[in-house]
């Protein structure tokens, strides 16, 4: 009996296109999970940021009962701060005016005379006195009345918070002596003396600070001797603890 003859199966050249067809499957499934994490549950994501403003104190997210395209514009921060930095200004400058106030009345006899001035500027309040009311010609020892005087101011400072800047100034006459070699010594040896005594009132040493202008800072002219007694002044000056732009007003 004869044997059959084997006939081998050609050879299929199409078995490529199974395994590209599972890989494109694949990788469409994968393009699509991808995307579908990546949209934002827009429902999720309002309960979220109501959540957060609630807890914030605010109103809820920035889109909360308005459509996405009218978001409202965040809260200028800066104006805030300008706000509450003007308020504190407006409430430093009137306790400042009632500190000028008293000061008055407390000078009220020298003001009187002109040898005392209570003025309100942007620095805080100052109280000028003229040296002729606290000094000998060309001295630094305070009078025995200035002191008196001086005395009771200090005891009306003390408990104020605010810090204080004493400066002594001149005219400009030079003075050559030996305890006084110019006007820069004997005008911060002035202003030492009333801080001195100030410290002596009770007033805390932390709070003060001298100055010596010498003639540098004149308020009138020193060509007449009115002028040149109008420069010879120390000037106590009540430090505002916020600063402002204000012009210098009198105390009413």
């Amino acid at each position: 009996m004869a044997r059959k003859k084997y006939v081998e199966d050609a050879e299929n050249h199409e078995r490529w296109l199974i395994s590209y067809a599972d890989f494109i499957t694949l990788l469409f499934a994968f393009f699509v999970v991808m995307y579908a994490v990546s949209v934002v549950n827009e429902g999720k994501y309002r309960s979220l940021s109501d959540a957060l403003g609630s807890a914030f104190g605010g109103k809820g997210g920035p889109d909360a009962g308005a459509p996405r395209a009218e978001i409202a514009a965040p809260i200028a921060l800066p104006n805030i701060v300008a706000k509450r930095r003007a308020e504190a200004m407006r409430r430093e400058r009137e306790r400042l005016t009632s500190l000028a106030r008293d000061l008055s009345s407390t000078l009220a006899p020298l003001v009187k005379e002109g040898k005392v001035r209570v003025t309100q500027n942007s620095r805080g309040v100052s109280v000028e006195i003229n040296a002729s009311v606290l000094f000998d010609s060309g001295d630094a020892t305070l009078t025995a009345d200035s002191r008196e005087a001086l005395a009771a101011l200090g005891v009306f400072l003390r408990n104020d918070p605010h810090a204080l800047q004493v400066e002594g100034h001149t005219d400009n006459q030079q003075i050559r002596r030996p305890a006084f070699p110019s006007n820069w010594e004997l005008s911060a040896a002035r202003a030492g003396a009333v801080v001195r005594l100030f410290a002596d009132a009770g007033v805390p040493a932390e709070r003060m600070t001298v100055v010596g202008h010498g003639s540098n800072v004149p308020v009138a002219t020193n060509d007449t001797a009115e002028g040149r007694a109008r420069n010879r002044r120390v000037a106590v000056t009540i430090l505002s603890a916020v600063p402002d732009a204000s012009t210098e007003i009198a105390p009413r």
